[in-house]
């Protein structure tokens, strides 16, 4: 009897003793393909030297040092090499522990940077419905997976939420991506109206859909529209690429591909790749600057930011992505995995959607393709392809809930970047053998 608080109390987890590549190896000795990266979050896989290396020298010269007192060499250098890399304008980083963190540190310094320009009302956030952006409490606000918000409702932010765009479940049949974006501009222009223009702090939203409605890449020009709605009333917008960012969809940042740059951005999963913990708040210079030239100091901290040792492995791990040029491989590989979801699962007359970018990729369930009805929530067929999966010694991220928080079940993908032509194919050899002896189970 494990002493440990499981995520799930009821259930005995295998215990993870080693791992090389793409694989993770169990107590008992069983291997598994990690077709998700945990949570998209081991972009370089297991045991890389370069990263094991950085990580041990590091610990040996300067285990820690508070951030009240000292700055770092790694946590500089991991900073000039992040603002080199990040779309035109990001001028500041602030390093945290993870997603969550960085959400809360977005927020506060958005909150705060409207105070230090003098517009002290502005006080309310925007984000989409099925989105995810963290489980302290600030995160969970501006999130919305309802299962995971059910239970903490009455302690959490008022928050707005307006429509994600998410084509497969609800453009209409025959609407445009040009009419399908303007109408979510639109809808996000309302909400703004609605609140008061000049009371709205930011937009949050995440570039590509992750783990609440799996792997969503907007329809083209969204963005743009969105962008542009947010100048218009002076509304900051925040993205959030904590688990799209970084490398996954194959550009360092996914907002790259939409030809927009945000005010405030939140990276972590790939940044360290699972080495350290870490995550990071990019800030643009418009809303750092106020900051520093005002009241001198943002109004927040932890005891682990700026961490040495995570910064060391997190720059360890940037610098093989450009050394080693992973950006194309994950664009190249993620055809590849494209091509062999499609093959598997094309004609599946349980798997009504599979959409994606580069190594970022879900299939949606459901339970008849002729109207792509879900499955009756009751069954839990995401989890019950998790454990099937399992058997077939393959991890993927499976969630419910999909279409509105109560309906839906999606398999999420998100292998290391180094994943070889084999191990794609075998990913979706067992992801459609779990799939069949999921739906095939009473």
């Amino acid at each position: 009897m494990t002493r440990i608080i499981q995520r799930n109390g009821r259930s005995s987890m295998p215990v993870a003793v080693g791992g090389e590549g793409c694989w993770v190896v169990d107590s008992e000795g069983r291997r598994y393909l990690d077709a998700s990266g945990g949570a998209a979050v081991s972009c370089l896989g297991h045991g890389h030297p370069a990263v094991v290396e950085a990580i041990r020298e590091q610990a040996g010269r300067l285990a820690y040092a508070h951030t009240s007192f000292f700055s770092s060499e790694p946590a500089e250098a991991l900073a000039d090499h992040l603002v080199e890399h990040a779309p035109a304008g990001i001028e500041h980083v602030y390093f945290v522990s993870g997603g969550s963190e960085a959400v809360e540190t977005a927020m506060k310094m958005a909150r705060q940077y409207f105070v230090e320009i003098g517009q002290p009302q502005r006080r309310h956030f925007i984000a989409r419905r099925q989105s995810y952006h963290g489980n302290t409490l600030g995160a969970m606000s501006v999130g919305q997976r309802e299962s995971a918000r059910r239970l903490f409702e009455p302690i959490l932010l008022p928050v707005t939420h307006v429509s994600p765009c998410f084509p497969y479940r609800y453009r209409p049949v025959g609407e445009s991506d040009e009419a399908y974006g303007q109408r979510l501009a639109d809808e996000l222009e309302q909400a703004i109206l609605r609140l008061g223009a000049d009371s709205v702090i930011g937009f949050l939203a995440e570039t590509v859909g992750g783990a609440t409605a799996g792997t969503v890449p907007p329809v083209p020009g969204y963005f743009e529209k969105v962008r542009a709605v947010c100048d218009r009333y002076g509304v900051l917008l925040m993205l959030d690429e904590v688990m799209c960012g970084m490398g996954r969809t194959g550009t360092l940042h996914a907002c790259e591909q939409e030809g927009v740059v945000p005010d405030l951005m939140v990276v972590a999963k790939g940044l360290g790749a699972g080495y350290q913990p870490i995550g990071a708040t990019l800030a643009s210079g418009k809303v750092y600057r106020p900051i520093l030239e005002g009241s001198g100091s943002f109004s927040h901290g932890h005891t682990y930011i700026g961490h040495p040792v995570a910064c060391a492995a997190a720059l360890a791990v940037q610098q093989i992505v450009q050394r080693d040029q992973l950006l194309p491989r994950v664009r190249a590989q993620g055809e590849k995995l494209q091509a062999a979801l499609l093959d598997q699962f094309r004609e599946h007359a349980h798997v009504g959607d599979v959409r994606g970018r580069g190594l970022f990729w879900s299939i949606e369930l459901v339970a008849d393709r002729a109207d792509d009805a879900p499955f009756d929530p009751s069954r839990r067929m995401h989890a019950r392809v998790k454990a099937e999966a399992m058997r077939q010694g393959l991890c993927v991220y499976s969630m419910g809930g999909t279409v509105d928080g109560e309906r839906g079940d999606h398999v999420l993908l998100a292998p290391p970047f180094i994943v070889d032509d084999g191990e794609v194919l075998e990913i979706a050899r067992r992801l459609r053998a779990a799939v069949d002896a999921a739906v095939r189970a009473p």
